[in-house]
């Protein structure tokens, strides 16, 4: 039987009783998962179910219920008399994952440089240019790495396309997960900069074809990243 202190560290908050407890308490939880650095350790992200109900301020009910439908959502997985677990995917899955991404991520940016306002495209060169002095990402290259992971969401974003925001949502804990880990590899972060900065002049100058294939290629360089270097991965 594992101890409390084998149990991953989900950081939730309480959440007061209403009609949307069921929806709260799934999406407080999707939350949390998303924020954890799942691959900052080889060990099994185990959930305690019963600390995750006091934290929360809810029965297990409700907590039991969201941890089933974060299970359908590939996010969790219940194992029986073991209790449940954040899903970790192998090297080859995260390679998967990232190749789909690629094509969702590059079909986002097309989209953008139709559908979206100059100034929504204005705000993604806020986004880089908030980080965009290299001593200050040498400095807070956590930082960066969120700022990293609210551009691509931007993008998806930008495309104004419901279905490929939904699609995309599936795959964006893992994406989000390896990319913080792997930003911080040397070297990762000048060249992630360079590419933003290229996609965002695609984007602006309405060049679709340019702006597909920019997107494309910085995420498949992250596949061939963790392809090369990612030893941490099963």
């Amino acid at each position: 039987m594992a101890l409390l202190s084998d149990f991953a560290p989900l950081q939730v908050q309480p959440i007061s009783c209403a009609p949307v407890l069921k929806e709260s308490v799934h999406g407080a939880l999707k939350r949390a998962i998303m924020d954890m650095d799942i691959y900052g350790s080889s060990e099994p992200l185990k959930l305690d179910e019963r600390r995750l109900a006091e934290n929360l301020g809810v029965s297990r009910t409700p907590v039991r219920e969201a941890l089933l439908r974060l299970e359908q959502e590939g996010l969790v997985s219940m194992v029986p008399r073991r209790g449940a677990f954040v899903v970790k995917k192998t090297k080859a899955e995260i390679l998967d994952v990232i190749y789909v991404w690629a094509g969702i991520e590059g079909m986002a940016a097309r989209l953008a440089t139709i559908r979206a306002a100059d100034d929504e495209i204005a705000s993604l060169r806020d986004l880089v240019e908030s980080v965009s002095d290299s001593s200050q990402v040498r400095g807070s290259i956590d930082e960066y790495s969120e700022a990293n992971i609210r551009f691509h969401q931007a993008i998806v974003s930008l495309s104004k396309c419901s279905l490929l925001s939904e699609t995309a949502e599936g795959l964006f804990v893992h994406m989000r997960a390896i990319r913080a880990r792997t930003i911080k590899d040397r070297g990762r972060a000048r060249s992630s900069m360079s590419d933003h900065t290229r996609i965002i002049e695609a984007i602006e100058s309405r060049n679709a074809g340019k702006a597909e294939q920019l997107v494309r290629d910085h995420a498949l360089r992250l596949a061939e990243h963790v392809e090369a270097n990612v030893d941490y991965l099963e």
